[in-house]
């Protein structure tokens, strides 16, 4: 029986196999809704009706969802129900967008750092304010009321006209929900069809596995989006065609994720692992599958669940059964329908191996598929592992060629992408092992290397790779775990066989070198400068090598 926090999940184990009963959670949200008022009234200021510190983006005023969550929520447990103070905030912050739209209504994107992206449809704010008005317009005075209108349909007018069902990407998929909630409140089902359509299409453009890409593979925190944008126009307009792709994308979430709440970063093709709960959306509330998920995850969350997320499951979540299978207690294997990524959960490990592989793109966007394997121990985190970058060939499991060719030079802000000739370090395919061994085979060029996981028992594990004589095979270790911050000196100590990190001892062939710190290139920076904190600790090995872990 897994303990409770203020909603109920009814779980009777027999072995993996459990009756899942009821997933409830709407007292839960409004309480930490409730809890949240105080603070988020106090970030507005009222000459202005701008929310947030610093330098003010439209962005800050999404907290006006939350806050009619709680002015609409008749609850005994509820004081701010049809509270004037709360009305007159959500209105002058709506006036705040109008004075900022411009003729199109778009506003300046703006960021916190002073910098500015041109004008933009922001998708999150408008989503926000049009849900907004749609629970308070009929509060609001004659004359408020129509202009909040004449704005809104400004931009939701841009807005349709931007969504194009062949070009799918999660900005206007969040723009299709809130084009869907504006055609309803101004009864214009020309704009309820356009957001059907484009849902549909995105709904369309899911991979069989249960996620969305941009290239080859997961794009883990999108997926989130695409949850949240559908699962938000199915919360409203009980679409059921939509409901096979939340379902999948729960089981994938479900399984992707490691026993501390993050996300699984081997199968990511644009960002490398952060840790901490990945928070799921109301996206997740319409299936078994995806409330099994949220019950996870909130049993995890420590503090109340954020006011925005919890206002969207207050307002259109729907509670009801989770799925029949647990597996965070029990031994299993889960591979991917497509056969390209496997977990295999022994005790405390949780290991996965992707054998999802794509040519590398001149984008700083799209990362080399470089680093297929990663181990998760319960006491110490993720071990090995990480995920992927650019311009950074170390952080490859296998390499033929020179490695010193291919790097990022300092200040470069539109470097090469591609490799030289002469090195490999992206394989050009890959399979998930079968039978007894768990593991991956790599194939580079004419050259196959293979890597096999075998955890032996709670506290050992043994790593095994195998390549040809023109090989060398490099692992990669986070620097930090459990959240410990690292500095600049090397965050492991050597050790008779090998080295020793933070609870972890790592026995190396003789012949293994290890260094820090390797750098990530930073794609969200210009220059690709990546932080401490974005670099690895990368063993250097012969390609046929044994490598084994101990947990302290």
């Amino acid at each position: 029986m897994f303990p409770a926090l203020r909603f109920a999940v009814i779980l009777i184990a027999a072995a993996a196999i459990v009756q899942a009963e009821m997933v409830t959670f709407r007292q839960r949200c409004l309480e930490d809704v409730v809890s949240q008022v105080p603070t988020l009234l106090k970030g507005q200021d009222p000459k202005t009706g701008r929310f947030g510190t610093g330098i003010w983006i439209v962005t800050d005023q999404n907290v006006m969802l939350p806050l009619a969550a709680a002015w609409s929520t008749k609850d005994p447990g509820n004081p701010y129900y049809h509270d004037a103070k709360i009305l007159n905030a959500l209105m002058i912050a709506g006036d705040a967008l109008i004075e900022d739209q411009d003729e199109t209504g778009q506003w300046v994107f703006r960021k916190k750092d002073g910098s500015t992206w041109g004008k933009i449809y922001m998708p999150w704010t408008y989503s926000r304010w049009i849900r907004t008005f749609s629970i308070i317009r009929d509060a609001m005075p004659a004359d408020r009321r129509t202009r909040w209108e004449k704005a809104l349909t400004l931009g939701y007018t841009g807005i349709a006209k931007s969504l194009d069902p062949g070009h799918i990407q999660n900005i206007p998929a969040h723009h299709a929900m809130g084009l869907w909630f504006a055609g309803e409140v101004f009864q214009k089902s020309e704009w309820k069809k356009t957001a059907s359509e484009y849902l549909h299409a995105v709904v369309a453009a899911q991979h069989s596995d249960g996620y969305w890409s941009e290239h080859k593979g997961p794009v883990v925190n999108y997926g989130f989006v695409y949850v949240d944008a559908v699962g938000t126009y199915y919360g409203v307009s009980h679409d059921a065609t939509v409901l096979p792709a939340l379902r999948k994308s729960g089981i994938f979430h479900y399984y992707f994720t490691y026993p501390d709440g993050s996300n699984v970063e081997t199968v990511d093709e644009r960002n490398p692992y952060h840790g901490g709960v990945a928070m799921p959306n109301v996206g997740f509330a319409f299936t078994p599958e995806g409330r099994s998920y949220i019950a996870r995850q909130w049993r995890m969350h420590k503090g109340p669940i954020p006011a925005d997320s919890a206002a969207s499951f207050l307002l259109w979540g729907e509670e009801g059964e989770a799925a029949s299978i647990d597996v965070t207690k029990s031994d299993f294997d889960y591979k991917l329908p497509s056969g390209e990524a496997a977990i295999r959960k022994r005790g405390p490990w949780f290991i996965v191996v992707a054998a999802m592989t794509a040519p590398v793109l001149n984008s700083r966007w799209i990362q080399d598929r470089q680093n297929f394997v990663s181990i998760f121990h319960e006491k110490r985190g993720l071990v090995l592992g990480g995920g992927n970058t650019k311009l950074q060939p170390s952080w490859s499991n296998f390499t033929v060629g020179d490695l010193s060719t291919f790097f990022h030079k300092p200040g470069d802000e539109d470097p090469n992408f591609l490799p030289p000739p002469g090195l490999l370090h992206v394989p050009i395919a890959a399979r998930v092992l079968e039978g007894a061994e768990f593991g991956v085979e790599l194939t580079y060029g004419k050259h196959v290397g293979r890597i096999v996981v075998d955890a032996k028992n709670a506290n050992e594990l043994e790593l095994k790779l195998s390549g040809d004589s023109d090989m060398a095979a490099h692992v990669t270790l986070l620097p930090r775990f459990m959240g410990k911050p690292t500095s600049e000196p090397a965050p492991f100590t050597r050790t008779k066989s090998g080295i020793e990190m933070n609870g972890v001892g790592i026995s190396l062939p003789a012949d293994a070198s290890v260094r820090w710190p390797l750098f990530a290139h930073d794609p969200y920076k210009k220059d690709g400068k990546a932080t401490l904190d974005e670099a690895r600790v990368v063993i250097d090995t012969p390609s046929r090598s044994t490598l084994k872990l101990v947990i302290y």
